[in-house]
């Protein structure tokens, strides 16, 4: 029996695995768009900037030099020699400024299309992902991991262009030109200072990488703690639990900010250590060239000459440690962002599958067995038949499963063994696109989208016109709600429609599933949450709605659907009984009993009333 993976924890082992090579190598291809050639013509325009600006800085030093040299020789001549170099050293340092700047506006497109491209691909994803994976995980923590590696691919692209590879060819030049002038003494003392310095930066941010990991994820979940309780902020209100919605924030907050804080202390020391190897370098080189100069080796001008070139090389190099952090960190942000991207999608279409053609739109269980859990089985070899243009009820006990049929014929999920048929085709072997294009569904909580009415009921169906939303308004009994709104079609909703009732929201709901104008309509106890007289309005709408296409209508209350062609009753995940309404109640079976009882809480219910 086929059973359905569930929605695997997240692995430390292949999380960190991610945070190396593989999520590197993932990215690179961000760095070299193939599929752009402006982009990398854009590339190849800031790497010719980057070597422009690293040639002045080269020059930069000799000129300072000179000038200083000039200083110590009387004479107009060197005067005006001492005046250009002077001048050729700050028309230098704008030129540097210049190249950098010029780099950073060639680039910018590049980082932005990179981020664009990563969080529309991640989106898209997200879309793809089964409906486990999504009431598994939080929304805001899943956001949130979006939003930290899309920000990060931007962040490293600048980074690598423009940091490390640089400061390897300063570091590479600077080397050349110390050899040059002062010999091997003074490169190989630049060499273990930088190997010291790389070291001291590697070491002490691995163990911030843990600090980091762990601020994000209490950072995730007080994220998720707060979306959560806004969402239900009718919830909080009902039970009084705004103390403990705020305890519970709070406990997620604290830990967040001992995290945050530790991480910054770890921060403040590697700062320290840095700034101790830069230092005795520098004290190290100086101190040399003033020992030559006291030997008549070296000039004056040759201190000002290392003093300026080591400055210019620890300014990369103490952007090397940040630069390592933020790409280690992005590395961490990067590799849970692919991680999203790499989850499994559960339901999948099958290689060539074609589009669902419907002529009969008739839906067929065929012995279908699932659950959710391989523990629990939800439906047990469960067989029926909705013939074509037929309107049939599902009805049954809590707990029978006659939701979960709603999710199957949707493919939200794959039986475990048994088929599902849509005019004879099995749904398995088509495109989940064609198979949903056919399919309508008005729900018991219809959550709408945070815009307009008319939007709501045009998303229906992509490119529907305003006639086809008011023709589908009309239809749902709508007008006269929209002919009272000021602003009419133009009225905001709510975030998920709260600024409607559930009826009024009921209408829009199938008003979007009238524009879509699908053959085969699922109404899930579409009437269960609403009042007697407003559900008597919106079964009527229903009713019409139904006319002319095959409906399966999964119900509670069996007064609504008692005038179906066939009513079937679930019991246990199988099919107890099947018939019209009369013909169940003849049977006095399951169905009668339902019936009976409920019928007396109505009785019960009125005499309460009066």
């Amino acid at each position: 029996m086929k059973r359905m993976p569930p929605d695997q924890p997240v692995d430390p082992t292949s999380l960190a695995h991610h945070q190396g090579w593989d999520t590197l190598r993932r990215f690179l291809p961000y760095l070299w768009p193939r599929d752009n050639p402006a982009l990398r013509w854009r590339i190849s325009g800031a790497v010719l900037l980057v070597l422009a600006s690293i040639a002045t800085q080269f020059v930069l030093p000799y000129l300072l030099k000179w000038a200083v040299d000039a200083m110590n020789i009387t004479g107009a001549r060197v005067l005006t020699f001492a005046l250009l170099y002077v001048l050729a050293y700050s028309a230098g340092r704008f030129g540097g400024v210049v190249f950098d700047n010029l780099r950073n506006i060639v680039f910018e497109r590049v980082g932005q299309d990179a981020t664009r491209q990563l969080a529309e691909h991640v989106f898209g994803q997200l879309h793809r992902l089964s409906l486990r994976f999504h009431l598994a995980r939080r929304t805001g923590e899943v956001t949130k991991v979006i939003d930290r590696g899309t920000k990060s691919i931007d962040v490293m692209l600048y980074f690598m262009l423009f940091n490390i590879a640089p400061t390897v060819i300063q570091l590479l030049g600077v080397a050349v030109i110390f050899y040059l002038n002062f010999g091997w003494p003074l490169v190989i003392a630049t060499g273990i200072a930088v190997a010291a310095y790389i070291w001291v930066t590697r070491a002490i941010t691995e163990w911030r990488t843990a600090l980091r990991e762990k601020m994000n994820r209490l950072d995730g979940q007080a994220l998720a703690r707060s979306v959560d309780s806004l969402l239900n902020y009718e919830t909080v209100k009902y039970f009084n639990a705004e103390g403990r919605e705020l305890a519970r924030y709070a406990e997620a907050t604290s830990a967040y900010a001992e995290a945050a804080v530790k991480s910054e202390n770890s921060l403040g020391l590697l700062n320290i250590a840095q700034a101790l190897v830069v230092n005795l370098l520098m004290a190290g080189a100086l101190a040399l060239t003033v020992w030559g100069w006291a030997k008549g080796e070296y000039t004056a001008g040759q201190l000002v000459f290392v003093q300026t070139y080591l400055t210019q090389l620890f300014r990369p190099l103490d952007m090397l440690g940040m630069v390592y952090r933020t790409i280690r960190q992005g590395l961490i942000d990067m590799a849970e962002m692919f991680r999203l991207i790499d989850t499994e999608v559960e339901v999948q279409d099958a290689p060539g599958a074609p589009a669902l053609v419907i002529t009969q739109p008739t839906l067929t269980f065929d012995n279908v067995v699932f659950g959710y859990e391989p523990d629990r089985t939800i439906l047990k070899g469960l067989s029926f038949e909705v013939p074509a243009g037929w309107q049939v009820a599902l009805v049954g006990p809590s707990g029978a499963g006659k939701s979960t049929i709603a999710r199957l014929v949707f493919r939200f999920y794959d039986p475990w063994s048994g088929r599902i048929l849509i005019d004879g085709q099995d749904i398995r072997t088509v495109t989940q696109e064609s198979l949903r294009r056919a399919l309508g569904i008005v729900p018991q909580d219809s959550v709408l989208f945070n815009e307009s009415i008319g939007y709501n009921i045009a998303y229906g169906r992509d490119g529907a016109g305003m006639a086809e939303v008011q023709e589908a308004a009309r239809k749902a009994a709508l007008m006269g709600l929209i002919d009272r709104l000021p602003q009419g079609f133009e009225t905001e909703v709510g975030e998920r429609g709260l600024k409607l009732s559930g009826g009024e929201k009921q209408r829009v709901a199938i008003a979007r599933t009238l524009v879509k104008n699908p053959p085969i309509l699922l109404l899930d106890e579409a009437t269960s949450a609403l009042d007697t007289r407003t559900e008597q309005e919106i079964l009527t709408t229903l009713h019409a709605v139904a006319e002319g296409r095959t409906s399966l209508s999964i119900a509670h209350r069996l007064s609504t659907v008692a005038d179906a062609d066939r009513i079937l009753v679930l019991n246990d995940g199988q099919l107890a009984e099947q018939g019209t309404h009369a013909q169940l109640l003849r049977k006095a079976g399951l169905y009668a009993e339902m019936w009976a009882r409920q019928a007396e809480a109505i009785e019960e219910a009125a005499e309460a009333a009066e």
